[in-house]
Protein backbone atom coordinates (compact mmCIF):
# COMPACT_ATOMS: atom_id res chain seq x y z
CA UNK A 1 0.00 0.00 0.00
CA UNK A 2 1.34 3.39 -1.00
CA UNK A 3 1.18 6.20 1.51
CA UNK A 4 0.39 9.63 0.14
CA UNK A 5 2.39 12.42 1.70
CA UNK A 6 0.55 15.48 2.88
CA UNK A 7 1.79 18.38 0.74
CA UNK A 8 -0.25 21.03 2.52
CA UNK A 9 1.70 23.41 4.78
CA UNK A 10 1.22 22.93 8.50
CA UNK A 11 -0.64 25.48 10.60
CA UNK A 12 2.71 26.46 12.12
CA UNK A 13 4.20 27.08 8.66
CA UNK A 14 1.22 29.23 7.71
CA UNK A 15 1.46 31.36 10.87
CA UNK A 16 5.18 32.13 10.64
CA UNK A 17 7.02 34.45 8.34
CA UNK A 18 7.22 38.14 7.81
CA UNK A 19 6.18 39.81 4.60
CA UNK A 20 9.86 40.03 3.61
CA UNK A 21 10.35 36.30 4.26
CA UNK A 22 7.25 35.44 2.26
CA UNK A 23 8.40 37.66 -0.59
CA UNK A 24 11.85 36.04 -0.57
CA UNK A 25 10.25 32.60 -0.57
CA UNK A 26 7.99 33.56 -3.51
CA UNK A 27 10.96 34.72 -5.58
CA UNK A 28 12.42 31.19 -5.39
CA UNK A 29 9.14 29.27 -5.55
CA UNK A 30 8.75 27.13 -8.65
CA UNK A 31 5.07 28.02 -9.06
CA UNK A 32 5.83 31.73 -8.93
CA UNK A 33 8.75 31.42 -11.35
CA UNK A 34 6.62 29.43 -13.81
CA UNK A 35 3.89 32.05 -13.61
CA UNK A 36 6.36 34.92 -13.98
CA UNK A 37 8.10 33.33 -16.96
CA UNK A 38 4.79 32.31 -18.54
CA UNK A 39 3.46 35.86 -18.40
CA UNK A 40 6.76 37.21 -19.75
CA UNK A 41 6.94 34.65 -22.57
CA UNK A 42 3.32 35.32 -23.53
CA UNK A 43 3.88 39.07 -23.67
CA UNK A 44 6.99 38.66 -25.84
CA UNK A 45 5.27 36.16 -28.13
CA UNK A 46 2.28 38.50 -28.47
CA UNK A 47 4.63 41.29 -29.54
CA UNK A 48 6.37 39.03 -32.06
CA UNK A 49 3.14 37.87 -33.73
CA UNK A 50 1.47 41.28 -33.73
CA UNK A 51 3.25 42.02 -37.00
CA UNK A 52 1.36 39.04 -38.46
CA UNK A 53 -1.92 40.49 -37.12
CA UNK A 54 -2.47 37.48 -34.85
CA UNK A 55 -3.01 36.84 -31.16
CA UNK A 56 -1.77 33.82 -29.17
CA UNK A 57 -5.25 32.20 -29.09
CA UNK A 58 -5.52 32.55 -32.87
CA UNK A 59 -2.07 31.00 -33.33
CA UNK A 60 -2.96 28.05 -31.10
CA UNK A 61 -6.22 27.53 -32.96
CA UNK A 62 -4.52 27.62 -36.37
CA UNK A 63 -1.82 25.24 -35.14
CA UNK A 64 -4.44 22.79 -33.89
CA UNK A 65 -6.55 22.95 -37.06
CA UNK A 66 -3.41 22.48 -39.14
CA UNK A 67 -2.35 19.41 -37.18
CA UNK A 68 -5.86 17.94 -37.05
CA UNK A 69 -7.18 18.93 -40.50
CA UNK A 70 -10.72 17.76 -41.15
CA UNK A 71 -11.73 17.73 -37.49
CA UNK A 72 -15.18 19.03 -36.68
CA UNK A 73 -15.77 22.32 -34.91
CA UNK A 74 -17.05 20.32 -31.94
CA UNK A 75 -13.91 18.17 -31.86
CA UNK A 76 -11.63 21.20 -31.98
CA UNK A 77 -13.65 22.90 -29.23
CA UNK A 78 -13.41 19.72 -27.15
CA UNK A 79 -9.62 19.56 -27.57
CA UNK A 80 -9.36 23.19 -26.51
CA UNK A 81 -11.62 22.59 -23.51
CA UNK A 82 -14.13 25.23 -24.54
CA UNK A 83 -17.80 25.31 -25.46
CA UNK A 84 -18.37 24.99 -29.23
CA UNK A 85 -20.50 28.15 -29.19
CA UNK A 86 -17.52 30.13 -27.83
CA UNK A 87 -15.30 28.85 -30.64
CA UNK A 88 -17.64 30.01 -33.42
CA UNK A 89 -16.56 33.72 -33.34
CA UNK A 90 -12.90 32.68 -33.59
CA UNK A 91 -13.67 30.39 -36.54
CA UNK A 92 -15.77 33.12 -38.18
CA UNK A 93 -12.88 35.60 -37.85
CA UNK A 94 -10.33 33.14 -39.24
CA UNK A 95 -12.68 32.27 -42.10
CA UNK A 96 -13.30 35.96 -42.94
CA UNK A 97 -9.53 36.48 -43.07
CA UNK A 98 -9.17 33.58 -45.49
CA UNK A 99 -7.19 31.40 -43.09
CA UNK A 100 -9.70 28.64 -42.32
CA UNK A 101 -12.42 27.04 -44.35
CA UNK A 102 -15.41 25.08 -43.18
CA UNK A 103 -16.46 22.11 -45.26
CA UNK A 104 -19.52 19.97 -44.77
CA UNK A 105 -18.59 16.57 -43.42
CA UNK A 106 -19.62 14.04 -46.13
CA UNK A 107 -20.45 11.43 -43.46
CA UNK A 108 -22.56 13.82 -41.37
CA UNK A 109 -23.72 16.93 -43.18
CA UNK A 110 -24.69 18.55 -39.87
CA UNK A 111 -20.99 18.88 -39.01
CA UNK A 112 -18.43 21.22 -40.46
CA UNK A 113 -14.86 20.01 -40.87
CA UNK A 114 -12.14 22.63 -40.50
CA UNK A 115 -9.14 23.05 -42.81
CA UNK A 116 -6.37 25.61 -43.18
CA UNK A 117 -6.30 27.47 -46.48
CA UNK A 118 -3.21 27.91 -48.66
CA UNK A 119 -2.94 31.44 -47.24
CA UNK A 120 -2.82 29.99 -43.74
CA UNK A 121 -0.20 27.49 -44.86
CA UNK A 122 2.07 30.35 -45.90
CA UNK A 123 1.34 32.12 -42.63
CA UNK A 124 2.26 28.98 -40.68
CA UNK A 125 5.71 29.12 -42.27
CA UNK A 126 6.14 32.66 -40.98
CA UNK A 127 4.82 31.62 -37.57
CA UNK A 128 7.31 28.79 -37.41
CA UNK A 129 10.17 31.24 -37.92
CA UNK A 130 8.75 33.51 -35.22
CA UNK A 131 8.31 30.57 -32.83
CA UNK A 132 11.91 29.41 -33.33
CA UNK A 133 13.24 32.93 -32.71
CA UNK A 134 11.02 33.22 -29.64
CA UNK A 135 12.23 29.91 -28.22
CA UNK A 136 15.85 30.94 -28.81
CA UNK A 137 15.31 34.26 -27.03
CA UNK A 138 13.50 32.73 -24.05
CA UNK A 139 16.12 30.01 -23.58
CA UNK A 140 19.17 32.15 -24.41
CA UNK A 141 20.78 31.53 -21.01
CA UNK A 142 20.69 27.74 -21.35
CA UNK A 143 22.93 25.37 -23.27
CA UNK A 144 21.27 22.63 -25.38
CA UNK A 145 21.52 20.00 -22.62
CA UNK A 146 19.98 22.36 -20.06
CA UNK A 147 17.16 23.22 -22.48
CA UNK A 148 16.43 19.52 -22.98
CA UNK A 149 16.47 18.91 -19.21
CA UNK A 150 14.22 21.87 -18.51
CA UNK A 151 11.80 20.79 -21.23
CA UNK A 152 11.64 17.25 -19.83
CA UNK A 153 11.05 18.50 -16.29
CA UNK A 154 8.34 20.92 -17.40
CA UNK A 155 6.62 18.16 -19.39
CA UNK A 156 6.62 16.01 -16.25
CA UNK A 157 5.14 18.83 -14.15
CA UNK A 158 2.50 19.55 -16.83
CA UNK A 159 1.55 15.87 -17.06
CA UNK A 160 1.31 15.65 -13.27
CA UNK A 161 -1.09 18.61 -13.36
CA UNK A 162 -3.25 16.87 -15.96
CA UNK A 163 -2.48 19.37 -18.73
CA UNK A 164 -3.05 18.32 -22.32
CA UNK A 165 0.22 18.39 -24.29
CA UNK A 166 0.26 21.25 -26.79
CA UNK A 167 -3.03 22.78 -25.57
CA UNK A 168 -2.90 26.01 -23.57
CA UNK A 169 -5.31 25.92 -20.60
CA UNK A 170 -6.24 29.55 -21.31
CA UNK A 171 -8.79 28.37 -23.88
CA UNK A 172 -10.93 27.08 -21.01
CA UNK A 173 -11.13 30.65 -19.72
CA UNK A 174 -12.56 31.73 -23.08
CA UNK A 175 -15.55 29.50 -22.34
CA UNK A 176 -16.57 31.52 -19.32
Amino acid sequence: MTTVQNTEPSDQQLRTGTAAELNARAADAVGFLLSQLGAHATALFSERIASLDLTPPQVGFLRLVGSEAGSSQQAIAGRLGMAPSRLVPLIDDMEERGLVERRRDPQDRRNHALYLTAKAGRLMGQLNRVAVAHEEAICAGLDPKQRQQLGALLQRVAANQGLEPGIHPGYRLMSQ
